[in-house]
């Protein structure tokens, strides 16, 4: 099939490569709900148990051969992503079912729905599947990797549910621990088919701390149910406790996503020309804590202080990525095992170089804990000329980790750093240095 052509439903393809990568992609709307992609691996047409399910609350598969990638933005549109390395899939699994949920809304409502499959090497298109008659589903399996006679094919599905992920889910024999609505009865529905760097301020340098990559994340044991819920914080409903939402061990991944807004408001005005020249945006990712022992500090790339998951601060910055919207952000991971030992971490994201201001960029925080839901919020329009924004304060509450959202622009006084001028707001007290990176 030659690159650009759209399958058939049912139709089918070879699959030559050893590891592909699967985009979801869909463009965006007012109103239009959000999709979200998910994996099953199946034998004999069910899942084996519950860590068989990849979705945005259980990311990765213990093999390693399925990860969920999550969101970008791209051209007016979105797109998410699953990295399938099939030469790792164990040699039980026949099928990997590809699927799409939409969250607020139902697939009728979401325009160009597609589903490709690249090859990861070169990322070459194998086969790509247009979705276009979807009217009340509110999820879809778009297509399915399966094995036939040693080799891999994909097939075009084009198959919807009107009961939602978790009626997905549970068809393919997964334990959904999701709180039930009252409903009224109704018959079980079956699947139906309908047609430079400036001059910034760090920390005097620490003693350098050996470089320990964040461990990839366990499967939750199969006992347990997956949930399917997600957070959004909001201005009126800001704050959330870690526990509540099954966060309480494993890793924190901290992800800051963001695009710059196509049409610029007031394009004569400052904050118009300040982000006029996009290209080489590069934003920081960084976090103040405070530890229970009263030792303080900042994680950030500005001089290397990537800080530890295994040893204070608990905070690990996932390197330096200056890369910006075409790539999955900036990633800071916090060390769930040792939450006892941190009494509060302020993470915060400033402007390093390509912009004077926040203005005109779009920028999602997604916080996901290992275990448990993920917890997510935009960041308000920046109407100030803002070159630093709080964006989450983790506060230790008796042993358990509340999430508040900040959404905080913050604008510095001449000669005064970002990083000083968060800390001034914030009370931290901390003494800075100038430095470079």
């Amino acid at each position: 099939m030659g690159a650009g052509m759209t399958m058939l439903k049912g139709a089918n393809v070879p699959v030559a490569a050893h590891a592909v990568r699967v985009e979801l992609g869909w463009r965006t709307s007012p109103g239009a709900p959000d999709v979200d992609g998910s994996a099953l691996l199946l034998v004999s047409g069910k899942v084996r148990n519950d860590a068989d399910f990849i979705f945005y609350n259980q990311p990765s598969h213990a093999s390693g051969a399925v990860r969920h990638e999550g969101k970008r933005t791209a051209g007016g549109g979105l797109t998410e992503s699953l990295a399938i390395d099939l030469a790792r899939i164990e040699p039980a699994i026949e099928r990997v079912v590809l699927a799409a949920s939409a969250d607020g809304g139902t697939f009728g409502q979401v325009t160009g729905l597609y589903v490709r499959i690249t090859d990861a090497t070169d990322g070459s298109e194998i086969a790509r599947f247009d979705s276009a008659d979807a009217t009340v589903e509110t999820a879809f399996i778009l297509g399915e990797l399966y094995r036939r006679q040693g080799t891999w094919k994909f097939r075009a599905v084009g198959q919807g549910y009107s009961t939602g992920l978790e009626g997905l889910a549970t068809d393919f024999g997964i334990s959904v621990d999701e709180p039930q609505r009252p409903q009224p009865y109704q018959q079980p529905q079956s699947p139906h088919r309908p047609q430079g760097g400036s001059r910034v301020d760090q920390l005097p340098p620490a003693p350098p701390v050996p470089h320990v990559a964040p461990p990839a994340p366990p499967v939750p044991p199969a006992t347990q149910p997956v949930r399917l819920s997600k957070v959004t914080l909001t201005k009126d409903a800001p704050s959330v406790s870690l526990a509540k939402q099954g966060g309480t061990s494993g890793a924190l991944r901290v992800n800051l996503n963001w695009e710059v807004r196509k049409q610029f408001k007031g394009w004569g005005s400052k904050l118009g020309r300040a982000v006029a020249n996009h290209a080489d945006l590069d934003l920081d990712l960084c976090a103040l804590y405070e530890l229970t022992d009263g030792r303080k500090g900042v994680v950030q790339a500005l001089g290397n202080a990537f800080g530890a998951l295994r040893q204070p601060p608990y905070i690990h910055l996932d390197g330096d990525d200056r890369t910006g919207a075409v790539s999955t952000g900036e990633n800071l991971t916090v060390n769930l095992d040792q939450k006892d030992k941190l009494r509060r971490v302020l993470i915060f994201v400033t402007i390093y170089e390509g912009a004077r201001s926040f203005a005109d960029l779009h920028a999602t925080v997604t916080l996901q804990p290992q275990h448990g839901a993920s917890i997510d919020f935009s960041l308000d329009e920046c109407t100030v000329p803002s070159t630093v924004c709080a964006l989450a304060l983790l506060t230790n509450n008796g042993g358990d980790l509340t999430v508040q959202r900040e959404a905080r622009y913050l604008v510095p006084e001449r000669g005064v750093s970002p990083q000083r001028t968060i800390d001034y707001a914030y009370g931290w007290g901390m003494n800075w240095t100038p430095g470079r990176k």
